[in-house]
């Protein structure tokens, strides 16, 4: 990879020189924009500080991206800023549409309206190097999925990045692509993207092919044909590997891994040894995941864990030691030979169901709570591996794995402190003591006190030999958790159910390395108007301050989600937080877009650029 030197020229703007200590500014309410930071107490060794953003309160301020303009690096001052690459609807060359959903054969949909199905769902974008060119795949959280592969110039000089090319990624060699949330970059340079709130099977009508009406979007991918869908064509995780010669056109290469086991896939994070995985798994009654590779790059055999919560404290957002649960071990093919047809397997082939009579279940059958249902299974013999990989969850619950974790989403790794992060986006439901989620004989995670403000994880890992890695997480502990709150009616923040200094429905996160920052975006609607990304200094976390550590780096406009938060260290001489603006005024806020306004398009992003941090 060729790296240009970070030298002091106009690389990037420097605005001053000011030695700091590693430590953030911490956001302060209205105040919270002050430029002024701690005085050092140490200025030997490396250091970050954001300049904050302030939580936006006029009208106007809700109807923008602010970010922090910008950021000291270790005593130096560089101008950073949020850099929009293409918005939602925009055209490249004239030729492909950023976000267009199309069907099998390549063709663009069109909605009811009769014009073209042009998506505000824009997800996770990342940065490819390949050679001496920069791509990015950038995938979109829609029935049908979309994906589209950028090739992007790096100014040499400054580090900005602008969109040279686009081109449509055909998902149609893995049977389309379904709601593709957070994503990562694999330790070999590929796009591991993932597919999440997987289709429930066992609903399916054997006639008709539907299920309900989150799932009948797809039909249009086979034109509108709901019996020539299987649901269990959808629910993985996918690698998309990008090649580019000299200066031909680019190519994607697309494998759903099915050795990986099918979930409602929020991201999945591959260990430095690159045989490692953690996989975290969206909604209600949901687990938490490892799987370990056969080969170290090679995700395509391999054997799958879930874990066991075996709590030691219920305060908080609660704390406890984990096991991890073999549910065996298999390859891509092993699972990919049982796909048959549209209406093969089927949920009837692996599974017996019975009737719950309260919370018992007949003989020979188990009692389960998972995917926010409470059922009697039974494993058809010799449907285990199929099972194991085609019904991750509900397997799991079956062989005594957790699955009581409510909005598990992104997950990242501290390699220097040996710890995983894993974010909450709520604390409630099957996670609080005898909840209406739980089974009384299956109560693994017991927190005294929901928390609809989320929280953050951390957990430590270590090798363990009988599981063949040294990624293994040991135990979970909750770390910095948003705080309940409420407003007067006339306070900007009168809408906020979550502090405006705190955390609210945290997300995906990224770990800035060497730097000891967590970085944190949010998905919430009612806690906070407009959603956030923050930076959190490590060593400043405080279990008595919600607030300790915290900088605001970036706001979002009405309605908006925070996705795809996430860090580069060094792309050819410069640092990167990717960032994408979902859905502006979709989530809340619909009737304040101005009529004839195209204000509701997706911004897909970086802040940036920074001096190389690796």
């Amino acid at each position: 990879m060729y790296r240009i030197p970070f030298a002091k020229t106009a690389l990037a703007t420097k605005v001053s020189a000011v030695t700091l200590t590693a430590i953030l500014m911490s956001a302060c309410g209205g105040d919270s924009d002050s430029n002024d930071p701690a005085v050092p107490a140490d200025p030997v060794g490396k250091s970050l500080s954001f300049t904050a953003v302030k939580a936006p309160e006029t009208d106007l301020e809700k109807r923008q991206i602010l970010a922090s303009p910008s950021v000291e690096v270790d005593g130096e001052t560089y101008e950073i800023g949020f850099h929009t690459l293409l918005r939602s609807g925009d055209a490249v060359n004239g030729d492909v549409v950023f976000g267009q959903l199309v069907d099998k054969m390549g063709q663009p949909l069109y909605g009811n309206d009769g014009k073209p199905s042009v998506t505000d769902s824009n997800e996770h974008t990342s940065l490819l190097p390949i050679g001496d060119r920069l791509f990015s795949v950038s995938q979109m959280e829609t029935r049908p999925g979309a994906m589209f592969l950028m090739e992007l110039d790096q100014n040499k000089q400054t580090g900005h990045l602008s969109v040279k090319d686009l081109w449509q990624i055909d998902q149609s060699g893995v049977d389309g692509g379904w709601v593709h949330c957070a994503a990562s970059v694999t330790p070999w340079n590929t796009h591991l993207a993932s597919e999440e709130y997987e289709p429930d099977a066992s609903e399916r009508d054997p006639v008709t092919g539907e299920i309900d009406g989150y799932y009948e979007p797809m039909a249009d991918y086979f034109g509108g044909d709901l019996t020539a869908m299987n649901p269990y064509w959808w629910g993985w995780n996918i690698e998309i590997a990008v090649a580019a010669e000299g200066d031909s056109a680019p190519t994607s290469d697309l494998v759903k891994h099915y050795a990986m086991g099918r979930l409602a896939f929020e991201l999945a994070y591959v260990m430095p040894d690159e045989k490692t995985v953690y996989m975290t798994d969206d909604g209600t009654n949901v687990g938490l995941y490892m799987f370990v590779a056969d080969t170290a790059g090679d995700l395509s055999a391999g054997n799958l864990y879930a874990t066991k919560w075996n709590q030691t404290s219920a305060a908080g957002i609660g704390e406890a030691d984990l096991e991890w649960i073999s549910l065996g071990h298999a390859s891509n093919s092993d699972i990919e030979a049982l796909f048959a047809s549209p209406d093969e397997p089927a949920f009837t082939d692996l599974f017996e169901t019975a009737t719950m009579t309260g919370e018992d279940c007949p003989d020979g059958f188990t009692a389960t709570a998972s995917n926010g249902n409470k059922e009697c299974l039974k494993v058809k013999p010799g449907m285990k591996l199929a099972a194991s990989r085609l019904e991750t969850r509900r397997y799991a619950a079956l062989m005594g794995a957790t699955t009581e974790f409510r909005k598990e989403e992104g997950v990242t790794f501290d390699p220097d402190g040996g710890k995983l992060y894993v974010a909450m986006s709520e604390v409630g439901r099957g996670m609080e003591d005898n909840s209406s989620n739980d089974l009384s004989t299956i109560n693994h995670v017991r927190i005294a006190e929901a928390n609809k403000c989320g929280g953050v994880y951390a957990l430590d890992v270590a090798a363990d030999a009988g599981i063949g890695s040294d990624y293994v997480a040991q135990n979970m502990k909750g770390l910095i958790a948003g705080q309940p709150a409420s407003y007067p009616a006339d306070s900007p923040f009168a809408s906020y159910s979550c502090d405006a200094d705190g955390l609210a429905n945290p997300d995906n996160v990224t770990f800035i390395t060497g730097y000891n920052t967590l970085v944190i975006g949010e998905d919430t609607g009612s806690g906070h108007q407009n959603d956030v990304i923050w930076s959190l200094n490590l060593d400043q976390v405080d279990a008595t301050d919600f607030s300790a550590g915290l900088t605001r780096i970036q706001t979002t406009p009405y309605g908006s989600e925070t996705t795809s938060p996430y860090w580069y260290p060094n792309v050819n001489g410069f640092a990167y937080l990717m960032s994408v603006v979902q859905h502006p005024y979709g989530e809340s806020d619909s009737g304040k877009i101005p009529d004839g306004s195209l204000d509701h398009r997706a911004y897909t992003g970086y802040i940036g650029p920074f001096p190389a941090m690796d």
